[in-house]
């Protein structure tokens, strides 16, 4: 069984050696992208921003907004992010196993942890170390939670009891058709400071506030990509 866990895990020098950001925040840049100049709002009033400079770059800048009264105000952030080993995919280029992170405005499907609900407003489950995601495009459950004791997780299915990265989890409700091949458990997780398989991760603490912040009343969404592909 693989280790999947949305973490690359190849030395610096494969990695070209890519350093860590030297902080988990960023200093806000006077050209920050604000919610009126994303694609995919809809009628979102809470939008969370994950953008990187061009295709190939590991890191990303996230930032979350409230809108209140007709008007857009950052509530956390700018904050360095880790993505995909590859970078972004370009819209609808995102396949299993590529180690690029999806572009696209995408909704939450239910927020998931080893340890304890910290205090969500979405659908909280606990992950057991019974608990799969299965990654197979060749099985019928693909792209799903999976109670390995009950039904067959596919082939080298990725454990959800896992730490640090699943100690508190928003899955990204990127794939929902489960269409074989496209990329499955796209996760925002908790960061193990390097580049992911396709994840979005950020230091605990960050996450917390994300998913205590967040709210399914609000149409939250998640709008990832390069600066170039998230903008009007």
């Amino acid at each position: 069984m693989k280790l999947r866990l949305c973490t690359y895990s190849v030395t610096a020098a494969l990695l070209g050696a890519v350093a860590a950001p030297a902080s988990a925040h960023v200093h806000a840049h006077r050209s920050a992208i604000r919610p009126p100049q994303l694609k995919g709002l809809h009628n979102a009033t809470q939008v969370i921003s994950v953008v990187s400079s061009g295709y190939g770059t590991t890191t990303a800048t996230v930032r979350a907004f409230t809108k209140h009264n007709g008007r857009w105000h950052e509530a956390f952030g700018p904050w360095s992010a880790w993505i995909g080993y590859n970078g972004f995919a370009p819209a609808g280029q995102k396949r299993e196993g590529d180690g690029r992170t999806p572009s696209g405005s995408y909704t939450f499907s239910f927020f998931f942890g080893v340890d304890r609900d910290p205090g969500v407003r979405y659908r909280w489950r606990h992950a057991h170390p019974y608990d799969k995601w299965d990654d197979d495009p060749a099985s019928p459950r693909y792209n799903e939670w999976v109670d390995a004791r009950r039904h067959d997780a596919g082939r080298s299915p990725e454990p959800l009891h896992a730490l640090p990265q699943y100690e508190d989890v928003a899955a990204i409700n990127y794939n929902a058709a489960r269409t074989p091949g496209l990329g499955s458990a796209i996760f925002l997780h908790v960061t193990h400071h390097r580049p992911t398989l396709g994840c979005v991760s950020l230091p605990r603490p960050d996450v917390i506030r994300l998913l205590r912040w967040l709210r399914p009343g609000a149409h939250a969404r998640i709008i990832m990509g390069t600066a170039a592909t998230v903008t009007r």
